[in-house]
């Protein structure tokens, strides 16, 4: 079994990272950080689906799990990127049962899913489809809870067969509430709570990104009952490291 599936099965903390730069090097140094899978993000970057395939194997070569956040939850692009190599897809603004389904769908070869059947890199480029097909079960598949009409419809999500574990979305989630940013309010915290409550009675990982490069911010979070967290960016890790390198200069 796929050491990410298994450990989302068993509930076990897993902690991984976002790539938004198109860069294999910058990406092979994140790769061997010791990241237990990082994700290659296609909604919010640059990067494009040639450029994608690359990450992923670099990623995969160096004994990481590559997972892709797709722009939408499209079956089309999900086939694609799983074809290309992705152990498993990341998939935004799932907010019902039929979304989740969606997503698996796409995943997920007949008869479980509807996945259209290809001979790419993830297939051993035709050589290997039989070990494949056999394999594909260790795929993973993590919803974005990212509007309240997601956490209302929670329960029925996560009760998907092949759904694996989800990722609260703070920003646009509190954005549907009407109050974009302002964790404040009492609104927004109820939805953060509930949506925490329903995944621990559901049996599986709630998730988070926690945005700033600061490990103590990931232990918080983890603290809270979040399993499956992401640790800030490619481009942020760089960013203030430089920042912070140029204050002592200065000084």
């Amino acid at each position: 079994m796929n050491s990410l599936k298994k450990r989302l099965k068993n509930k076990t903390v897993t902690v991984g990272s976002w790539i938004t730069l198109a860069d294999t090097a910058v990406c092979e140094i994140m790769a061997k950080s010791g990241f237990d899978w990082l994700t290659v993000d296609m909604e919010h970057s640059a990067i494009t689906l040639p450029e994608a395939q690359e990450l992923i194997r670099v990623i995969d070569l160096a004994g990481c799990v590559p997972l892709v956040r797709v722009g939408e939850n499209s079956p089309n692009i999900i086939k694609r990127v799983m074809d290309a190599g992705s152990h498993g897809v990341i998939v935004p603004m799932v907010n019902s049962k039929e979304d989740a389904l969606r997503a698996v769908n796409a995943v997920k070869y007949p008869p479980v899913g509807k996945r259209g059947v290809g001979l790419a890199r993830a297939q051993g480029y035709g050589l290997e489809f039989e070990k494949y097909k056999k394999w594909l079960d260790n795929t993973v598949v993590i919803v974005q809870i990212e509007h309240i009409d997601a956490v209302n419809n929670l329960n029925e999500i996560l009760n998907v067969e092949g759904v694996d574990a989800s990722m609260i979305g703070p920003y646009d989630l509190s954005a549907s509430l009407g109050y974009p940013g302002d964790f404040d309010k009492k609104e927004i915290k109820d939805a953060i709570g509930g949506y925490i409550e329903t995944c621990k009675k559901s049996g599986k990982s709630a998730g988070i990104h926690v945005i700033p490069s600061d490990g103590e911010k990931v232990n918080e979070r983890i603290k809270e009952g979040f399993g499956f967290v992401a640790f800030s960016l490619d481009t942020l890790f760089l960013a203030k490291k430089i920042k912070e390198e140029f204050v002592k200069i200065k000084k």
